[in-house]
């Protein structure tokens, strides 16, 4: 029985388990297989660095700040994307960009913190 590579369809030689007819084929293959997926994470990736730089940059090293939702828009700041929330015992509910939060207030106005590293 002939065996056929996955990738280009020429005829394998060699082992009985062989699946591809030389190391390009399986690379191609595989990075065909693995594209999609490995699309949407790095354009997740790239939103959520983004939204870290914007924070960043707007973010006090001494702690907080209040701005209009407006500014963090104009900047490219995408809302819907964060990395986790931490609400308060209070119950407001902050949203990190990794160490940067925002926390929603009222006439669309959001306090920007930098979370605390423990040592």
């Amino acid at each position: 029985m002939e065996k056929f590579c996955l990738d280009c369809g020429e005829p394998i030689t060699g082992r009985i388990d062989k699946k591809f007819c030389s190391d390009m084929c399986r690379n191609n293959y595989n990075n065909r297989l693995n594209s999609e997926v490995t699309n949407y994470v790095r354009n997740i990736n790239n939103i959520l660095r983004k939204n870290r730089r914007i924070l960043a940059e707007l973010t006090p090293a001494e702690g907080k700040i209040t701005l209009h939702k407006e500014k963090l828009i104009n900047k490219g700041f995408n809302l819907n994307y964060f990395t986790h929330v931490y609400t308060t015992q209070k119950g407001s509910a902050y949203r990190f960009v990794y160490e940067y939060g925002y926390l929603p207030l009222e006439n669309d106005f959001y306090m920007l913190v930098i979370r605390e590293q423990k040592n």
